[in-house]
């Protein structure tokens, strides 16, 4: 039993990285050249200093929609590995981590819903950009963090605490 305590809880920790790396680092968008885009802010590659140049992102209401869906994301992960921890001490024996689970699930539609999003209007968000580049890591890992997050979440809710 602790061996499934020990791959469920490190599951939860990959999820949570790969969430915060997905919501916070720079490569949702990837232009041609070394130009990036995150949710953030827009930084592009300055060749004569050898520096990113970044200016805050723009008002665009479904790039607004994905930042907060992201965040919400976070924090839910978050709050489901402290309902994890706190009913894997004071729940009685034999009960199931249904809290953690539904939190968990919640989290995989926050993130699906928030890559959907940007992968849909992805257009309309980059609008004043030139045309062509492709999705970066970031976008990338926020598909790979939804299936880990709705499996955590199935997991969570079969899983009963044992002695």
């Amino acid at each position: 039993m602790s061996l499934l305590l020990v791959v469920v809880s490190a599951l939860h920790i990959l999820i949570l990285i790969l969430l915060f790396v997905a919501t916070l680092d720079k490569s949702w968008w990837t232009l041609p050249g070394k130009d990036s885009l995150n949710l953030w802010s827009d930084c592009t590659w300055n060749s004569v200093n050898k520096t990113w140049d970044c200016s805050d992102v723009s008002e665009n209401g479904w790039l607004k929609a994905v930042q907060i869906l992201m965040v919400l994301s976070l924090i839910l992960c978050c709050l489901s590995f402290i309902l994890f921890m706190f009913q894997l001490y004071n729940m009685k024996r034999g009960g199931l981590f249904y809290a953690t689970g539904v939190c968990q699930l919640f989290t995989s539609l926050t993130v699906f819903t928030g890559a959907l999003i940007y992968a849909i209007h992805v257009e309309e968000i980059l609008a004043k950009y030139p045309k062509g580049g492709s999705f970066g890591y970031c976008f990338v890992l926020a598909w790979v963090a939804f299936p880990l997050a709705l499996a955590s979440g199935i997991i969570y809710i079969h899983l009963r605490k044992r002695e």
